[in-house]
């Protein structure tokens, strides 16, 4: 297959120099070894094992930028970034380490003791623990303030109830940032983070690993919470009712992170699919012959690489603290919805095989709709961005 990353001809832009175009190749071939060989049956399964979050860790591919003394590799969300869009470049889109990585060890770095840090941070780094965020419930899912989870204090304890649906590493995962309201009087004021760990926890349920469309290989659940007892010292946090600010001072990079996974996939799909086109005859020619298929890959090839250039710079900002709200939400959902056009074209000019499930471009036709809908519907994300006119 022609290189996803170079499939655009851009150079790699200054924060993915060095160390970070190092990691990328690490877990690049470690996906491809440790992974790859093994990802139909997970697909099947419809969850990863154990063995494989602990195979990363050993390989340095969990909390790389966590600091050391942490456990971590002392990185950055560029490292994050290799990260991620290696296991799309490769096509294992369902291995959920980037939500781990990305969105629950920072919640921990950011608003967790120091007690807390040195309890946990290793632990993710090393795949002992696995760790999800609950936030979505049945009845409430871009609107935050709407959850009805409740934690009231007992002495030194909360005492959880409440139910949680579409968590990404619901099945598996033993670290659990919960949202819930420890105020409900206050709305968003009343809202705060505790950290669940479920080994053993009483009152504590899974329920069904919910069937979805796509990334089948990603276990996704319902949690259900019934007079749990969490410990006061697992808030987030100094105080109750922060937990609203955390979220949303967090959410820049969980929409960064979508828009960085969407890239790697666009950059997949025109790979594996100028190589079909290079191969597959029809009446006489191969297809990359005809006029209609150079013309629909240069569109594609453009607004991929002006959607490359766009997170490039998006991460660069991220990195030196100046990636704003407004701008996060423009690059998931104007990154996602260029996704699902590039990868329906794609499929398109694969003709029929391109429905046929044994061609990567119908697994990533069903991976990538879920984009427009996770980490805040991309109406939602419009809504942000209008905010700011």
């Amino acid at each position: 297959m022609a290189d996803p990353q170079s499939i655009l001809g851009l150079p790699q832009p200054a924060w993915a120099a060095d160390d970070v175009a190092m990691l990328y190749d690490m877990a690049n071939r470690f996906l491809s070894e440790e992974i790859v060989p093994h990802y139909e049956r997970f697909e099947k399964a419809e969850m990863f094992d154990r063995e494989s979050w602990e195979k990363a860790g050993a390989a340095g591919l969990l909390c790389a930028s966590m600091p050391e003394e942490y456990g971590g590799a002392g990185g950055t969300f560029a490292h994050e970034s290799a990260i991620l869009e290696a296991v799309s470049h490769v096509g294992v889109d369902g291995f959920g380490i980037a939500l781990h990585n990305a969105i629950v060890a920072p919640y921990i770095l950011h608003y967790g003791t120091d007690e807390q840090k040195k309890r946990w941070l290793p632990k993710l780094a090393s795949g002992e623990l696995i760790g999800a965020i609950a936030m979505t419930e049945p009845g409430a899912g871009s609107d935050l303030q709407g959850v009805k989870t409740r934690a009231e204090k007992a002495g030194n304890q909360y005492r959880l109830n409440g139910s949680k649906t579409f968590i990404t590493n619901g099945q598996l995962a033993n670290l659990i940032i919960v949202v819930a309201k420890t105020d409900p009087e206050k709305g968003a004021k009343g809202t705060s983070l505790l950290v669940v760990e479920t080994d053993g926890a009483d009152g504590f349920e899974r329920g069904r690993n919910l069937d979805k469309i796509g990334l089948k290989s990603n276990d996704t659940s319902e949690l259900f919470f019934n007079d749990l007892m969490v410990p006061t010292a697992n808030l987030l946090g100094e105080d109750e009712g922060q937990g609203f600010a955390q979220l949303m001072q967090q959410l820049p990079q969980e929409r960064l992170l979508i828009a960085g996974q969407a890239i790697a996939m666009i950059e997949r799909a025109l790979a594996v699919t100028i190589d079909y086109v290079k191969e597959r005859k029809a009446f006489g020619a191969k297809v990359i012959d005809f006029q209609n298929t150079q013309f629909k890959l240069a569109e594609l090839k453009t607004e991929a690489t002006i959607g490359r250039v766009f997170y490039n710079d998006c991460v660069s900002r991220h990195i030196t603290g100046g990636l704003d709200t407004a701008t996060a939400s423009m690059a998931k959902y104007w990154m996602t919805d260029l996704q699902c056009k590039v990868v329906d074209e794609c499929l398109q000019l694969h003709g029929g095989y391109g429905y046929m499930n044994e061609y990567p471009i119908a697994r990533m036709y069903r991976d990538a709709r879920v984009q427009r809908i996770y980490g805040g519907t991309n109406e939602i994300m419009k809504l942000v961005i209008a905010r700011g006119l």
